[in-house]
C-alpha cells in the first residue's frame, strides 16, 4: 500500500494512520533528507528481524535509528559535552552520529561494541512519525543489501513494497546516503562519506 504525504505539511490524519501501522508491529517505507528509509519501532523484534530478511544483511551489522531530538538521543546514547555541541549544530541534518549505546537499546541495534549509529534527518515526514510513535524508528536505505536505492517511492514499492506493510510516498529524494561520523571518546571519526559536508571537521567543527 502506498501513502502519499505531504513533505512540506504532513497530514495530521496520515501521519497517525502511519503511527497505527508501526504500533501494531508493521514495516514501513519513509522518506529522509538523504535516501528513503525501510524502518520500524526499534523494540519490535519481530519487525527488526524482517527488515534484516528483506535486506538480505548479516545480522552482525547492525542499523542506526532515527530519534526525535536531542533529548531523546540522550536516551538511547551517552552524549558528553563535546557530542552534544556537535550534534546541537548540524542535526537535522543528513549525518549519523555514532556513539556509546546506552543500556536500554536493543542488542540487534547495538554492535559488539556497544555502540550505536543515531540520525535526526531534516525531513518533516519522518520527524512527525517519530515524535508521535514516542519511539525510535530504525533506519536503513530501503534496498537489498548492495544494490541502489531508488529515489522514486513507486520504484522502490515495484521493488520491495510486497514485504513491507506500508509505503510512504514524500516526493524523490537525494538519493545519497548520511554521512556516518564516531563521536565515540569524543574523537571525531568520518566512517562513511555521504550527503553531510565533512569540511567543517578540518575548519575546527
Amino acid at each position: 500500500m502506498i501513502l502519499s504525504i505531504n513533505p512540506e505539511n504532513p497530514h495530521k490524519r496520515h501521519v497517525n494512520q502511519v503511527v497505527e501501522c508501526l504500533r501494531q508491529g508493521g514495516v514501513i517505507i519513509y522518506p529522509t533528507d538523504t535516501t528513503y528509509g525501510i524502518g520500524c519501532d526499534i523494540f519490535n523484534r519481530k519487525g527488526v528481524k524482517k527488515i534484516f530478511q528483506i535486506k538480505q544483511r548479516d545480522s552482525r551489522k547492525p542499523f542506526s535509528f532515527i530519534c526525535s531530538d536531542l533529548a531523546e538521543i540522550s536516551n538511547y546514547a551517552q552524549v558528553s559535552n563535546f557530542a552534544f555541541k556537535i550534534m546541537k549544530r548540524y542535526l537535522p541534518g543528513p549525518y549519523t552520529f555514532v556513539l556509546d549505546a546506552t543500556k536500554i537499546v536493543p542488542d540487534s541495534l547495538s554492535t559488539k561494541q556497544k555502540t550505536v549509529g543515531v540520525r535526526i534527518p531534516d525531513n518533516k515526514i519522518c520527524q512527525e512519525i517519530v515524535k508521535q510513535l514516542g519511539h525510535p524508528l530504525v533506519t536503513t536505505s530501503a534496498n537489498i543489501t548492495g544494490d541502489e536505492t531508488p529515489q522514486d517511492p513507486r520504484e522502490i514499492d515495484a521493488a520491495i513494497g510486497r514485504m513491507v506493510d506500508l509505503v510512504i510516498d514524500g516526493g524523490i529524494t537525494l538519493g545519497e546516503a548520511s554521512t556516518v561520523i564516531s563521536l565515540v571518546d569524543d574523537q571525531i571519526e568520518v566512517i562513511r562519506e555521504g550527503s553531510g559536508d565533512i569540511s567543517w571537521i578540518e575548519k575546527g567543527y
